[in-house]
């Protein structure tokens, strides 16, 4: 070693000792925002339940780059956490995710809106229950579209809330029309459910599919207590949400900007992207989306 490298090295190590080693770490990230993007199976079954069973969509999952997922959309075949699926049910899927190195963080929960409210607690109690034994950390609820059954909603997720809360689970509410069309309807489920154990899985596409609204103006009011990120574009109301990000109405840039600004850490799942006839060009459009998403925030 020269003189030169000498002075240079031990320069270095003398910065170094006068930096915590966050800031050492810190010093390797690439700048921007690391949220996890995780993907849901939805994909896969396109317009059609059923396109392709949930074995090819884990694989498109995997094949995609994704390492984190959720289980959204069940079939006749799939009941994921449903009250009907058996432990030995449970016990293979936990297996099957696995075995794809993937990380599963949601269950959605199904609300049988048909049957009385003792009835849907105990229905709900077990959905949880399964949850749990799947490991996930969110469980998912759209709300309720029949004004007639939005007051049992609200003390169907009191219960729900507080018993997902007790086995270390969250309760977070998905935008989806009716009591949970945009922020007005939101804010209200939270004031109605009024527990600290619910709160929002953020969806600009569907504001926009049941809405026709803004998603940036419906976020501001609510944008605090946003936990998770449903990521889908939208056309217009009522239209396609079969897109690449980018290709609708939805304003990611704004959307994920005031996120930022309100402390919002993540997960963002993608839910939807731009459909194909084979399982390979449903993949590849699932991976634009998630570089899509990573190029945006790099540059948050």
């Amino acid at each position: 070693m020269n003189r030169r490298q000498f002075l240079q090295t031990t320069t270095l190590a003398a910065a170094g000792t006068l930096l915590p080693l966050h800031a050492l770490a810190a010093a390797d990230q690439p700048p921007g925002i690391s949220w996890p993007i995780g993907c849901f199976n939805r994909p896969w079954l396109g317009e059609k339940p059923n396109a392709w069973n949930y074995d090819t969509a884990l694989d498109g999952i995997k094949a995609a780059g994704y390492k984190l997922t959720g289980m959204l959309t069940r079939t006749a075949r799939e009941p994921f956490i449903g009250s009907d699926a058996t432990p030995e049910y449970l016990a293979e899927l936990k297996q099957k995710i696995a075995a794809r190195g993937l990380t599963v963080n949601m269950g959605a929960l199904r609300i049988k809106s048909n049957v009385s409210l003792a009835e849907q607690i105990k229905d709900t109690r077990q959905q949880i229950d399964n949850g749990k034994t799947m490991g996930v950390e969110f469980l998912l609820t759209f709300g309720a579209n029949n004004a007639k059954e939005y007051e049992d909603y609200y003390k169907l997720m009191q219960d729900a809330s507080a018993y997902a809360q007790e086995r270390g689970l969250k309760v977070v509410l998905k935008p989806h029309g009716g009591a949970s069309g945009a922020a007005e309807e939101i804010q209200r489920c939270l004031d109605k459910v009024k527990h600290p154990n619910f709160k929002i899985w953020f969806d600009a596409g569907n504001i926009i599919y049941y809405t026709g609204k803004d998603p940036v103006e419906q976020l501001k009011p609510i944008a605090r207590q946003v936990t998770g990120f449903c990521a889908k574009d939208c056309a217009k109301p009522k239209g396609s949400v079969w897109l690449e990000f980018g290709t609708g109405k939805v304003d990611f840039r704004t959307v994920f900007t005031e996120l930022k600004q309100a402390g919002f850490n993540g997960p963002v799942m993608v839910e939807c992207c731009a459909l194909g006839d084979t399982p390979e060009i449903v993949t590849a459009n699932a991976r634009k989306n998630r570089e899509y998403l990573e190029k945006l925030f790099a540059a948050l």
